[in-house]
């Protein structure tokens, strides 16, 4: 009797506000934005064809199980008018981060709008807007997402940026906002396709296998700049590093005519053909020997390398035959004060710590296409699209990328054993249950931040029956992350894509 007067007296004393104690007030739940959509007509020529087409550039508002507002997605969605929706494909694209905003793909790649660059990759800011020529809205209708906290999508309702900032729980705001959206718009019977760059490769793989579990059939998902395994880590971590990065700085090398020896310089594919095979044979046998491997054996791996990349043999003797891409952007051409780029080792900067291990900063495009991206984008918005928001639209999400949460729940999924998760076994799983479903892996061979043969040798790893290996399928592209500012790469991706895109879509 006395427990139960405790327990009573305890629950009540819980419900009474402590004398002389402030009370801290919940917060405010954040008011949902105006889910009203700008819709505005428009003619294009894209090609050969004569293209009448609406833009609906506005917020879809995603709910929690009870139904609470958790979350209004940006979109903007290009979709052709006076056609068949029921056979009209429809592509939802997404940039990755954690945390980027679908700005660069918007801006640069399908889109039937783009602001163009000159032919080394370069722009003036404040740049401008052209018709684009390899838009894929002939072959499909478009729509560009924006992750929750970037761009123009917000947190709203009383969620916290913890409900989004994730794996899994950003793939769960993806899948809801693609359902949300195909019923709003009447597209449930359409051929649906994913395109992801980046991290929203990972985004893809999980949201891909999210809608397959809801019994949401996908054609498609396009993968650019992969990264789907995490588990590979660091080069210095793990030698799958290594092996996955040797070809990607062989391709910079041959770019940069630093490779030795005497005679004209070979022809790209086959001397990336021979490199991969160097790689994943004696170079991985010698990486996993470790300490084992002889000293002669490993003098003769490093010119051999030395081979491959010009660097001096006895650096990578020292490295442990193991360059790290950073490394390799900084020592390669460390003579000449100059670093190469990262995301797109093509392009090359001035060294500004020159006894430095790694470079100080990526001399890639990424921060002249940010200027003027961001500027002909605010402008198309407001002054095209109609949709007039006082609030800066993001870019990137302030605090997104270093607040995000890489650890899956264990009741879902298996644990990887990584700080960062491996998304290949649901990307597996999603083909395995969806014979129709295909996958087409865009790459960069000039790209030192997801390397190509990385992908090659990731994608490899999912053990498909043999009968669906053959959905899968790759593109080469002379070109680094972001393929599509090459502008050849760009065309070329854009007709691979198309057919990609017709042939996935069924009769």
């Amino acid at each position: 009797m006395l427990r139960h007067v405790s327990l009573a007296l305890a629950a009540v004393l819980a419900a009474v506000p402590a004398i002389g104690v402030a009370q801290e007030a919940a917060p405010s739940p954040v008011p949902v934005p105006s889910a009203t959509p700008a819709r505005t007509e428009h003619i294009a020529t894209i090609g050969d064809k004569q293209l009448h087409y609406s833009a609906v550039a506005g917020r879809t508002v995603i709910r929690d199980a009870s139904g609470q507002p958790t979350a209004a997605m940006f979109s903007v969605s290009y979709l052709l008018d006076n056609v068949p929706a029921a056979t009209r494909p429809i592509t939802f694209l997404w940039n990755g981060g954690p945390g980027s905003a679908t700005i660069w793909l918007h801006m640069g790649s399908f889109a039937p709008v783009r602001v163009p660059l000159n032919d080394t990759g370069t722009i003036v800011p404040p740049g401008r807007l052209v018709t684009n020529d390899d838009s894929l809205l002939p072959v499909s209708d478009l729509v560009f997402v924006d992750a929750p906290g970037t761009g123009f999508s917000k947190i709203v309702g009383k969620a916290k940026p913890a409900d989004f900032y994730g794996v899994d729980q950003d793939a769960k705001a993806f899948t809801q906002f693609i359902e949300t959206w195909l019923s709003a718009n009447g597209r449930w019977n359409s051929p649906k396709f994913l395109i992801g760059e980046s991290y929203g490769t990972m985004r893809a793989a999980d949201v891909v296998n999210r809608l397959q579990i809801d019994g949401v059939g996908v054609n498609g998902v396009v993968l650019i700049g992969s990264f789907l395994d995490g588990t590979i880590g660091g080069v210095s971590d793990d030698p799958r590093g290594c092996i996955a990065y040797l070809p990607s700085e062989a391709a910079v090398a041959w770019y940069h005519n630093l490779l030795p020896g005497p005679g004209p310089r070979p022809q790209l594919e086959p001397f990336l053909h021979d490199v991969r095979a160097f790689a994943i044979g004696p170079y991985a046998s010698a990486l996993f020997a470790g300490d084992t491997i002889a000293p002669a054996d490993k003098r003769q791996l490093a010119e051999r390398i030395h081979g491959l990349t010009g660097l001096a043999a006895d650096y990578i003797e020292r490295e442990q035959l193991c360059i790290d891409p950073g490394h390799f952007e900084k020592e390669s051409a460390r003579e000449h004060n100059v670093v190469f780029g990262r995301y797109d080792g093509r392009f090359q900067g001035n060294d500004v710590s020159p006894n430095g291990e790694y470079p100080n900063y990526d001399p890639t495009i990424e921060d002249v296409v940010g200027d003027a991206f961001t500027s002909q984008f605010n402008a198309y918005l407001r002054d095209t699209l109609h949709f007039n928001e006082a609030d800066r639209y993001l870019p990137f999400g302030p605090g997104v990328n270093t607040a995000w949460s890489w650890v899956r729940p264990s009741g879902d999924y298996p644990s990887t054993g990584s700080p960062l998760p491996d998304l290949l076994p649901d990307l597996g799983l999603a083909l395995i249950h969806n014979p129709a479903l295909h996958v087409f892996s865009a790459n960069g061979e000039y790209d030192l931040a997801t390397p190509f043969f990385g992908t090659e040798f990731s994608i490899s790893q999912m053990f498909l029956p043999p009968a669906i290996r053959p959905h899968v399928t790759f593109g080469f592209y002379p070109s680094g992350h972001m393929i599509y500012l090459e502008n050849g790469s760009r065309r070329q991706l854009s007709t691979d894509l198309a057919t990609f895109i017709h042939n996935a879509s069924g009769p």
